[in-house]
């Protein structure tokens, strides 16, 4: 088994972990910059990062969504924007 064989036998073997993907990225895109890997391995290194890349995108937009939810939910008040109150407008 080569380089690329074990990462995908071992993310196959476990569920998605966002650090663990992250450094998964990280492994290929330093295999593929050492510049030894065949073609054929290159493009299945740069799928497995377009896949990997998209399964981290997809973490960080659902753990996004969650801490807007626990912010919504835990009642803050609201902020308002410098500058709107009828004390800033200036006298013309």
């Amino acid at each position: 088994m080569n380089f690329l064989e074990d990462k995908a036998m071992a993310r196959k073997s476990t569920t998605f972990n966002f650090e663990d993907a992250l450094e998964n990225l990280e492994e290929l895109v330093e295999a593929m910059e050492e510049g030894e890997l065949s073609l054929e391995e290159s493009l299945k290194a740069f799928e497995q990062g377009i896949k990997l890349t998209r399964e981290c995108q997809t973490a960080l937009e659902k753990a996004e969504q969650k801490v807007q939810l626990l912010v919504k939910s835990d009642d803050l008040p609201e902020t308002e924007p410098f500058g709107d109150d009828e004390s800033d407008k200036g006298d013309d």
